[in-house]
């Protein structure tokens, strides 16, 4: 009997050595969602596993701002003439600091010249940067209606452009994207939906800073940046926790809108859109029958970004408790489209959906994985149809995949760990309450800021758990 109690001792020793001899690779992750389509899933070894993600070293990293977004890393860069594994986060007010991920402390911090004026009031963003591939420059979001380009070495600012004429009305609540030499943006409202605003995409050149482009929501045939009030319609935010979503192949950019008007011709309230790259012309479009239904009711289906799970299929989530899976050539082209659902599957809780799914490669098969406030699923894509495979009643904002386990914080605070595949919980990694933001796990670390911006503080917390040193 001894013998046959040491076997499992061994293989689970053996096991751990495998790990073990795993090595951590550099990695960086660049925006939110960790590539342009925002799929929330490193598919690298992270040195953290269901073995070890209790025992990980847990900081509370005190702010100059709250952040109510994510966080994007870059290892081993040079910052202020040293080299450093580096987290870069933007705050409510605008400021962008960059922190060492090892001790939490801040290494530069940039404050845009609107942050005097607008700290404490209700004009915040919830936006992520964005970091250039070079590794070089990131672009940020202040909540004055400016994009600006950074310096990672120390901060200093080079461009600073505007993307909308009326900041006090349109929000900057999206993450960044950057492709392809260009910054992608997109506008949305503020709580309360006051007129007058619209959602734009905007395309900067990283550069130069200069706005190449900007496609509207609502009056759409308009070129360019326009004042607010000079469009009859009012809202179609673009405000979905992805912002802009791009197909790397081609460059096609994918945009939900909030409430607003919808007539399939220049007014897209209510609707998924596929632009081209450029955002000069409408690829695809779709829009529920009911879409009139789903304004009166401030029921939004663009309460999340879209879903791209490769080839011909996307799915779409909404505030109406809903996830659609939608064909992209059923809904090609710039006639309107209405219905033409594949399948719809209820959210986790049958509530709102404001949250992020994550998309993850495994086995050969496509799985997605979303949270609400009153639940977590998971759907694995086969033959064309979502399958459910678990679910649970515990709330989360945008989940995240890395090495089989799913990542999710929990809105009333803490953040669970399942196994991805099979919805075991693992763990729940204690940590203060939270809104919009969602943790990114990477490089034996797992990187999490806390609060809700709408408290409208001017200091924050993030959390950093690490494998201990020596791993």
């Amino acid at each position: 009997m001894r013998c046959r109690a040491l076997i499992p001792l061994l293989l689970a020793t053996s096991l751990a050595g495998v790990a073990a001899a795993q090595t951590l690779a550099a990695q960086d992750w660049l925006m939110f969602g960790g590539d342009v389509q925002s799929t929330s899933a490193n598919l690298e070894f992270t040195g953290i596993t269901a073995a070890n993600v209790t025992q990980l070293r847990h900081q509370e990293v005190r702010l100059d701002g709250l952040v109510d977004a994510s966080a994007i890393y870059l290892h081993g860069v040079i910052i202020r003439g040293a080299r450093h594994d580096a987290i870069f986060v933007t705050t409510a007010y605008g400021k962008t600091i960059a922190l060492d991920a090892e001790s939490g402390d801040a290494l530069w911090e940039y404050t845009p010249p609107s942050y005097e004026d607008l700290a404490g009031t209700r004009q915040f963003t919830n936006s992520t940067p964005v970091a250039d591939p070079d590794r070089q420059y990131l672009y940020a979001a202040s909540p004055d209606g400016y994009i600006q380009k950074l310096a990672v070495s120390d901060g200093q600012r080079l461009w600073r452009t505007s993307i909308t004429r009326l900041p006090q009305r349109e929000k900057m609540d999206s993450p960044l994207k950057f492709f392809r030499g260009h910054v992608i943006a997109v506008t949305a409202g503020y709580i309360g939906d006051r007129p007058p605003y619209q959602g734009h995409v905007a395309i900067l050149d990283g550069s130069s800073g200069a706005l190449l482009q900007v496609w509207n929501s609502l009056c759409s045939d308009h070129a360019g940046l326009m004042e607010p009030d000079s469009c009859a319609q009012t809202q179609s935010g673009i405000w979905g926790r992805a912002g802009a979503v791009i197909d790397p192949r081609d460059g096609d950019i994918f945009v939900a809108t909030g409430n607003g008007d919808w007539n399939g011709e220049t007014d897209w309230g209510d609707a998924l859109i596929e632009l081209n790259a450029g955002a000069t012309r409408i690829l695809g479009n779709y829009t529920p029958s009911n879409t009139a239904e789903l304004n009166t009711e401030d029921l939004d289906l663009g309460s999340t970004s879209p879903v791209l799970l490769g080839g011909d299929l996307l799915a779409q989530g909404g505030k109406d408790g809903k996830i659609r899976l939608l064909s992209r050539k059923a809904n090609a082209g710039s006639a309107p489209r209405q219905d033409h659902e594949l399948q719809i599957v209820s959210t986790p809780s049958g509530t709102d959906l404001f949250a992020q799914p994550a998309v993850w490669q495994h086995g050969g098969q496509i799985w997605m994985f979303a949270a609400d406030n009153g639940g977590t699923a998971a759907w694995e894509l086969e033959n064309g149809r979502l399958q459910e495979r678990w679910h649970n009643d515990s709330s989360g904002t945008s989940p995240f995949e890395a090495g089989g386990l799913l990542f999710v914080y929990a809105v009333e605070g803490g953040l669970n760990v399942y196994e991805a595949a099979s919805g075991r919980h693992i763990a729940t990694l204690p940590c203060g309450p939270g809104h919009w933001e969602s943790p990114i796990v990477l490089d034996g670390k797992i990187i999490l800021p806390e609060g809700n911006a709408n408290r409208r503080a001017t200091s924050g917390v993030l959390d950093i758990w690490s494998l201990p040193s020596g791993h």
